[in-house]
């Protein structure tokens, strides 16, 4: 039998919670049968008004517009078909002691009541900012309480709803949409767990930790509500044993939305009394009360899907030109927001290729820039480069991944017109060794016509690469707020040979220059494949070496000449994309892994593609060790079938008979994201010599949002908003410092914003939050299906290039896409806060 309605006004000091007999709620308030697991139970068949009527019910309520004012006003509302939670007085406690707490402009009074009749009574209900819902879950209002409830929320009203709230109001789609998801039924039994906090600008989780360890019940939700609300903070359920139906690895726990005219926050959270004593809990609720009753603003759109447009910007080639766009491979953004794109050198699938190495056009490609104005959204072709790479596909013995492989800009580019390209030039190239040359040249851009002028080149930096046998080239290149230039080479060496395991297979050779054993490139502290560089380029086309490289170049050790003093870090596969945050200085890299499908406890872990967050000059550990210090076997001549010790990732040492570098190395640096067909952050019990088992039974995923498969990393920005911008397409500020991490593929491999925590990134730190971006970025059909480069533009909206379908061709689907944001800025409206004084 329901209670009798009555209030509690709380206006001053001194209240004292009511000690509640140990109660135990209803098993579910929706009601035992199955279709409690369901978003919201089917309606009863009975014709009873109450249970079948809908929100669209009349009212005559007029409340002003946005209700209450400047003398913030917040009602509790606990009404409850059931007998009443004792969370219910702790919770009334915690809001009465919020409003009477903290600085004197986040303030307010709050009046505690179970009487649904407030929301009928116009004058009452306006003069509240928002109201909580600590309800017990059930139907609590009728038709007109409901209507009620709307017409304040369509006035401009605040809501939010506390853990059973979810429970509340089963029949209504429009209570549904409100809380933003409903529960599949009773929450899990009191346990510890962490709660990731990704929203680092929310005042109901800034001052929240990263990962915030607290006991509650978890509910488990029948519709994941990503993507159209904005979520906050999510359970790792990792961390604990959920209930039945649990969500995954995107679970969330609290979250905000911007709704029919009002703003609704909404927290699982608050399940236990011990819950409103908490000191975070309480700033929890303080920032969500503070957003929904109009003290402060708050972006909850953010997260939204229907927020952002993608737009693909580029038209198909016209038959037998590429006059929009190459194979593509790299883009870059302009501080006048012109993008330049660049294509590795395959051409029209029309386009005969030559294969054969006696004809002196091996090979032969065009490397392709092209100039998208976003003003006049032409596309110009700058120019092109003559390349060594287009040989179509076939095996690693026919096939190329060498061409243009890499764009950046001179950080004077608005006046000089200077671009930094990374290629192979054909004209290079000896068909009697197989070998060629990379380099990174200087050309100038004519910033009137977007012409390139390939006369102005003036080369860099060159070296030697083997191009016998595919794969693995790298490309990027980044700089960082000292004018260093950072280059991302590839270890250029064969996938097969060793099983898919570590490179380093050393007898396959042609001429004496062994293609399949990275320990001779990636492994090597005298080579500049398998790295990522770091140089200072000149203005008289020169460059100088930066101090803090991992070697000077003048190292005695070993008797001296075994090092290369470009070298920033070494032991890196394939880094096809890299970027830097200049506000940091942080390197972002991402490289491709070999091609084993699954582990092996003889040769060691599958194929790893990884990305690190690097804060200096170090060993990443190919080809001796991958993900989070997972070691290879080792091989050697004169029979490299038969392994060898396991590498010490700890003091790792080449061996190698084709290494001309250092044999002892510098220790290996943890990386902060590693993933295989099995999952992400795979990791081993190990033995005592800290060598995993590498049985896949007994693996453990460390980061669960993460699969491969067919896998190749694509590294993207770390974004920075800026506040100081008009743009009305820049993605907001939420986003500000997430590292965006993505894959060529669009199925379960990812496409993902991460966090990193500031304590341990760059020391082999797992991310502490990731959240999906393939709805913002869209996968599928019609969608960026081969994700190849991403990047900001100066406006704050992002490009991206997707690569089209196939491989070594351009094709109809290659194309440069944008993807911005029009969800609008933070809410409520400056013009509508309850105090303007308080932001």
């Amino acid at each position: 039998m329901k209670r009798t309605p009555h209030h509690r006004s709380r206006s001053g000091t001194g209240f004292a919670v009511a000690a509640l007999g140990a109660c135990a709620l209803a098993a579910s308030l929706l009601g035992g049968d199955p279709a409690s697991a369901r978003p919201y139970p089917d309606p009863p068949t009975t014709t009873d008004a109450r249970a079948s009527a809908t929100s669209t019910s009349p009212t005559t309520l007029s409340l002003p517009s946005p209700p209450g004012g400047a003398n913030v006003r917040v009602l509790v509302f606990h009404g409850s078909a059931a007998a009443e939670s004792p969370t219910v007085d702790a919770g009334i406690a915690a809001v009465e002691s919020i409003g009477l707490s903290g600085p004197a402009a986040g303030r307010f009074r709050t009046e505690a009541t179970d009487d649904p009749s407030v929301f009928t009574d116009s004058r009452r209900l306006g003069r509240f900012n928002a109201v909580v819902f600590l309800t017990g879950g059930g139907d609590v209002l009728d038709p007109e309480q409901e209507a009620g409830l709307e017409a304040y929320m369509e006035a401009g009203g605040g809501f939010v709803g506390v853990h059973e709230a979810a429970r509340t109001e089963p029949y209504s789609a429009w209570f549904t949409g409100l809380i933003g998801a409903r529960p599949t039924g009773a929450p899990s039994s009191t346990q510890r767990a962490v709660v990731e906090v990704g929203d680092r600008q929310h005042p109901a989780t800034k001052s929240l930790p990263l990962e915030w360890k607290r006991p509650d019940k978890w509910f488990n939700w029948a519709r994941n509500p990503s993507g159209t609300v904005h979520t906050v903070a999510r359970v790792r359920e990792a961390s604990y044993q959920p209930a039945a139906t649990p969500n995954g690895w995107d679970h969330p726990v609290s979250w905000c939305r911007d709704y029919d005219g009002g703003r609704s926050f909404y927290t699982a959270m608050g399940g236990t009394v011990d819950s409103y004593a908490e000191t975070d809990f309480r700033d929890h609720l303080r920032g969500a009360i503070a957003w929904t009753s109009r003290i402060s603003r708050a972006d909850c759109k953010a997260t939204i899907d229907a927020n952002y447009l993608a737009e693909r910007v580029t038209r198909p080639n016209q038959p037998g030109q590429n006059d929009q766009i190459g194979e593509p491979h790299g883009l870059v953004a302009a501080p006048d927001g012109r993008i330049l794109y660049i294509g590795r050198g395959g051409a029209d699938a029309s386009v005969p290729v030559v294969t054969d190495w006696n004809d002196p056009d091996v090979g032969k490609g065009s490397g392709e820039i092209h100039v998208y104005d976003p003003t006049t959204r032409q596309v110009t072709r700058a120019g092109a480069l003559t390349v060594f790479g287009n040989k179509g596909g076939g095996d690693e013995l026919v096939k190329n991944e060498e061409g243009l492989l890499g764009i950046e800009l001179d950080p004077g580019f608005t006046t000089n017109g200077w671009v930094y390209l990374h290629y192979t030039p054909h004209s290079r190239i000896d068909r009697a060794t197989h070998m060629g040359e990379r380099r990174v040249s200087r050309f100038t851009l004519d910033l009137a016509t977007n012409r390139l002028d390939l006369a102005s080149e003036k080369v860099l930096l060159s070296w030697p690469v083997q191009i016998h046998s595919c794969c693995h080239a790298g490309g990027g290149m980044a700089w960082d707020s000292k004018g260093n230039l950072y280059i991302a080479t590839g270890d250029t060496n064969s996938s097969g040979s060793s099983g898919g395991y570590s490179g380093n297979n050393p007898a396959p050779n042609f001429k004496g220059v062994s293609f399949a054993d990275a320990r001779r490139t990636a492994g090597n502290t005298n080579n500049l494949n398998g790295k990522i560089l770091r140089i200072h380029p000149e203005d008289d086309g020169t460059y100088t070496l930066p101090a803090g490289n991992l070697f000077t170049g003048e190292e005695t050790a070993e008797g001296g000449g075994r090092t290369r003093g470009e070298i920033y870090v070494m032991g890196v596969r394939n880094p096809a994309r890299i970027s830097v945050d200049r506000t940091t200085d942080i390197l972002y890299a991402g490289w491709v892994g070999p091609d084993a499908g699954a582990p092996s406890t003889t040769w060691g872990p599958a194929k790893y593609d990884t990305f690190a967050a690097i804060t200096k000059a170090g060993n990443h550990g190919w080809p001796y060790c991958m993900g989070n210090g997972q070691p290879y076997r080792d091989r050697n001549l004169p029979d490299p079938s038969v392994p060898r010790g396991w590498y010490d990732c700890a003091a790792p040492k080449n061996e190698s008979p084709n290494n001309d570098g250092l044999v002892n190395l510098p220790p290996v640096t943890g990386n902060t994201i590693w993933y295989s067909p099995q999952g992400g952050g795979v990791d081993y019990p190990r033995d005592a010599n800290g060598v995993p088992s590498y049985k896949q039974e007994e693996q453990r995923l460390l980061l669960p949002w993460l699969k491969g498969g067919g896998q190749a990393t694509m590294n993207g920005p770390l974004y920075r908003f800026d506040a100081a911008s008009a743009s009305t397409v820049k993605w907001p500020s939420y986003w500000d410092g997430k590292w965006f991490v993505g894959d060529f593929y669009d199925g379960e491999q990812p496409r993902h914003a991460v966090l990193t925590d500031p304590k341990t990134v760059g020391k082999g730190g797992l991310p502490v939050h990731a959240e999906s971006l393939k709805k913002i970025i869209p996968v599928g059909q019609g969608g960026i299906r081969n994700l190849m480069d991403w990047k900001f533009a100066p406006d704050g909206s992002l490009y991206v290039l997707d690569y089209g379908r196939g491989f070594f061709t351009s094709h109809s689907d290659s194309a440069l896409w944008r993807v911005t944001y029009k969800g609008g800025g933070p809410t409520p409206a400056a013009d509508q806060l309850a105090r303007k004084a308080a932001q």
